[in-house]
Order: structure tokens, then C-alpha cells, then sequence
């Protein structure tokens, strides 16, 4: 693992973003349990820790062709800005544009449900917060596909490793990028 991986698994500690309870466990959004709660809303709070996303996601989309990035509301918005300001700033410098994916289509206005800097025929990546089943981040990827984005590819900060979540994404087509896994998340508990 490189030092910024470490040093990003050591801040999910320090921002007391992971939680580990083997006995009682948390009920996740799947209604499921799970032994571990990985918090990224709460991790992306903290500027140090958003200096260690950045980074290491830039990196790890160096490759892919993209025009833009996004996910589901609320956790993907702090995601995608952090990578895209620092795209913007790296060299070389990548232009990459931001948007999100609401919940549900406004009931006012243009009732859109994909918000910010997108155009049919872009190259888009997904991003997520957690990995467990795979089902918010593919119903980013639906509904950018339905509004005309390729996908391709998809990234999210934790991969739990957990009810076939890395499967079911890539039966969708998609490669998946993942930061960090639940192992290196348990590899830096400290003492």
C-alpha cells in the first residue's frame, strides 16, 4: 500500500469516520448488518483528508478518457468537486466537470435529475462514498447512461468487500477503482 493509501486508511481513525462493533454491529441502507460503519460524508468533512482523496483518485483515473464525474446525492458531491479542483490544479491539467444524480427528479423548475456540467455523449465516471451492494452507485450509472453520459468506469473511496457489491458493478459493464478496501481500513486500527 503506498504512504497516501496509509495515511488515508490511519484518517478514517483519526476522524473516527470507521467504526468497527463485531458484537452488535450497524444496520446499513440494505437493511443488512455489518460489523464495520465507514463514514466517508463525515471523512470528506476534514480538508486533510480531502488532500488524501484527491490525490489518490487523480491517480487512479489518470488513464481513463472522462469528461465528468459524479454520483448520487449527498455523499458523491464532496467526492467528485475534490478530484475535479484538483485535476483542474495537477499537471497535466484535466478539465473534468462535476455533476449529481438526485434521488428523485425535482417536482419544480426543469425536473432534472441529474444536476451540474454534463452534455449527451460525455464520458463520465461514477463516484461513490462505499462499495457494499452496489445498488446507489448503479443507480447513478442508470440514470447517467438514461441522460446519454458513457460509463465505463467507477470509483468509489471504500470497497467493504461485501454482498457482491464489486460483482454486480462489474456485471454492469463498468471497471471498478477502489482507494481503499475494508482489510486496509482494518490493517491501520490503532492499538
Amino acid at each position: 500500500m503506498t504512504a497516501l493509501k496509509v495515511d488515508l486508511a490511519k484518517a478514517f481513525h483519526e476522524t473516527q469516520s470507521f467504526k468497527w462493533d463485531p458484537g452488535a454491529g450497524f444496520t446499513l441502507a440494505s437493511g443488512l448488518r455489518s460489523p464495520f460503519y465507514v463514514d466517508c460524508r463525515s471523512l470528506m468533512a476534514y480538508p486533510s483528508a480531502r488532500r488524501l482523496v484527491a490525490p489518490l483518485s487523480y491517480e487512479a483515473l489518470r488513464s481513463v478518457e472522462l469528461n465528468c464525474l459524479g454520483g448520487l446525492e449527498i455523499g458523491a458531491i464532496a467526492i467528485a468537486t475534490t478530484i475535479s479542483d484538483f485535476a483542474y490544479a495537477a499537471r497535466p491539467q484535466r478539465d473534468w466537470r462535476t455533476f449529481v444524480v438526485r434521488k428523485q427528479a425535482k417536482d419544480h423548475g426543469l425536473g432534472k435529475l441529474i444536476e451540474g456540467a454534463i452534455q449527451p455523449g460525455d464520458r463520465a465516471v461514477i463516484v461513490d462514498d462505499v462499495l457494499t451492494s452496489g445498488g446507489s452507485l448503479l443507480k447513478a450509472v442508470a440514470a447517467a447512461r438514461t441522460a446519454g453520459l458513457t460509463v465505463t468506469h467507477a470509483l468509489v473511496i471504500v470497497d467493504r468487500n461485501e454482498q457482491d457489491g464489486r460483482k454486480k458493478v462489474e456485471q454492469e459493464g463498468l471497471t471498478l477503482l477502489s482507494l481503499l478496501t475494508i482489510d486496509d481500513l482494518m490493517r491501520q486500527q490503532p492499538n
